[in-house]
């Protein structure tokens, strides 16, 4: 699910708890890898942060991914 606010664009990615505090704790390499998957696809979204949400875990973009 992506949403846009005035200031936020969002990507909240639904998660068991067990995984997310995995997640979590590798969140630096994760956004790492990740915004290194996105520059070398040539995208204009990278990847801010990513925090725990209640449903699971939410990432953070400078840009909407359509």
């Amino acid at each position: 699910m992506t949403t846009k606010g005035s200031s936020r664009k969002q990507v909240i990615i639904l998660i068991n708890s067990d995984n997310i505090s995995r997640y979590i704790k590798n969140s630096l390499v994760h956004v790492t890898n990740i915004n290194r998957s996105l520059r070398n696809a040539k995208s204009e979204v990278l990847m801010d942060f990513i925090h725990s949400d209640p449903l699971g875990i939410m990432i953070v973009t400078n840009k909407v991914s359509l």
